[in-house]
Parts: structure tokens; sequence; C-alpha cells
């Protein structure tokens, strides 16, 4: 018999997985969602197949009724609330999967928590963005005991993702040290571009020739990084999708694990100061692609193109 699944926490990314869990996970129990915001949960169950899928009104009701939890959320706070909640209630014999985001020693720190109650628990943070965890094309990244590694992958590959990196039998914080490292190139790569665009505009060049270079040469996410700039999409947006306090929460854990390790990460640093600027210009509505603006304010153009 399957396992009975919950999933908590519904951002962006969350959405998706949720949806191909439901729809390609195999599930003979309708999967349990729960989110703070009770609404979200609401309207994601309805727009799933009919009896796919209920809303739990407490983390303790969702935990409670599920074999396996999956979790998703902003940063290493939230987990850890959420978390903390689910453990007061018995959780022996439950599997929990966090997807989140955060420091590889808060990842060790709910490991070690989880454990002790008799539970198991698996760091499965992913790779991707949001259209991609909708079309379930993300990658996910696995540490932990194997056995229980072993039982995560099926919602992995072909369901919420198009591949997993297996660090099964290794510490839940190699997953976490590996998303959190990975993500600097990600911001890398919007600074990259946002420099490129603004020089090129600057220059003479023109900001579509630099595009039409890019679609040749770097197809794939530098191309719609590229085009979300252009279009003005990064400062147009009433939903960021991927929020500038979440950006500029993963470029802190990147630093300081730069500096616990004996070295810099001098990019980041310089994507850091242009996520600052971001945050002071567009608040919580600010987006990664709003580097752009940032470098565009320093070059003495305005923020939005």
């Amino acid at each position: 018999m399957a396992p009975q699944l919950a999933w908590i926490g519904l951002g962006n990314m969350g959405r998706g997985m949720c949806k191909n869990i439901v729809e390609k996970g195999n599930l003979d129990k309708p999967l349990i969602i729960f989110n703070r915001t009770q609404r979200r949960a609401m309207d994601l169950s309805q727009s799933l197949p009919s009896g796919k899928s209920t809303v739990a009104s407490s983390i303790d009701e969702a935990v409670s009724k599920a074999d396996i939890i999956f979790t998703c959320v902003g940063d290493d706070a939230a987990i850890n609330d959420i978390i903390d909640a689910a453990l007061k209630g018995s959780t022996k014999g439950k599997l929990f999967v966090d997807c989140s985001t955060v420091h590889p020693d808060t990842s060790e720190e709910l490991a070690k928590k989880i454990t002790e109650a008799g539970a198991e628990f698996v760091a499965c943070p992913v790779f991707g963005a949001p259209a991609m965890a909708d079309n379930g094309q993300l990658i996910c990244v696995l540490a932990g005991p194997k056995e229980s590694v072993e039982k995560v992958k099926p919602f992995t590959k072909d369901v919420m993702g198009r591949a997993f990196v297996d660090f099964g039998g290794q510490p839940v914080g190699k997953a976490t040290l590996l998303k959190v490292i990975g993500n600097t190139f990600v911001l890398n790569m919007v600074e990259t571009l946002s420099e490129g665009h603004v020089l090129a505009e600057k220059s003479g060049l023109g900001t579509d020739n630099l595009h039409q270079f890019i679609e040749t040469m770097f197809p794939g996410p530098y191309a719609a990084y590229s085009a979300r700039m252009l279009s003005g999409d990064y400062h147009k947006r009433e939903e960021p999708l991927f929020a500038v306090d979440l950006a500029r929460k993963d470029a802190r854990h990147a630093m300081a694990l730069a500096k616990a390790a004996g070295t810099r990460l001098k990019d980041v640093e310089v994507g850091a100061a242009h996520l600052e600027m971001v945050k002071k210009h567009k608040g919580e509505a600010g987006d990664i692609a709003g580097i752009y603006g940032a470098v565009r304010q320093e070059a003495g153009l305005r923020f939005e193109n």
C-alpha cells in the first residue's frame, strides 16, 4: 500500500511540486495539504483533480494523518517553526522531507531533532524556477540515510523533477550545501547579464544585439533571464518569481559558509549589494532579476527600463 503523503508550504515552487505529486505520484490516498494561509491551500486543492487532495486546518492535523511529510518554505526560521510544531505530536516512524533552501547547519539540526523523536529525515532541496516546478522539470538533491532516501526517490524523477542527485548515506547538510552553492551560480548569472546589458546600452551595441548573442550562445536560463530584463518583467510583476528576500538569504548563507571555510565569494558580495538596492527600491515585491535595475541605477539610468 502506498504511503499517505502530506505537503506543507505553498510558495511559488510548492504549488507546482504538489500538482505533480498528485498527478504523477501514483497516490492511492488524497494528498493532505497545509499552508499558513489556508485560502492558498483551498485554491490549490480545488484546482487539482477531484478527490485527489484534502486541506488540513493545522500542522498537527497534516502530520498526524501522514506517513511522509514534505515541507517547502522560505527560510530557516519557518522550517524550524513547522518542525517544532510537528514534533509536539507523535511522529514516531514518520518521514520528513524538507525541500527548503536553508543553511546546512539548519538541516543537520532538523535531522537531530527529528531522529530523536523517532522519525526519519531527508533533505531534498530542488533546483529550478517556478515554471520548471509546474512542468515537473526540477532537479532534486537527496541526502540522508540511504533507506530513507530510497523512500523519497519515487516522488522525484518523472514526478516533481527530471532528475535527482543522490547523496544517500551522506549527511543531510551536504544537500543544502550544494543547494546554497548552486544558487550562487544563479545570482552570478543575473549579475553578469545585468552588467552586460547596461554596458551594451551605454556603449551603443544595443541590448537587442546582446540578447541575440545570449540566445545563440547561452540558451536556457541565461536567455530566459535576459528576456525578463529586457521586457521589464523584473519591475512590472506583482509577485516575484525569485523574491529578493529569499535571494538575500541565500547570499548570506553562501558568504557565511565561505567565511567559515576560509575563502570568499567576491562575486556574491557584489550581487548581495545590488540585492540590497533592489530591496530598497521595490520592497518585498523585488525580484532577483531586479539586479538589472540596480546596475542601471549605478550607471546613471533609471531602475525601470
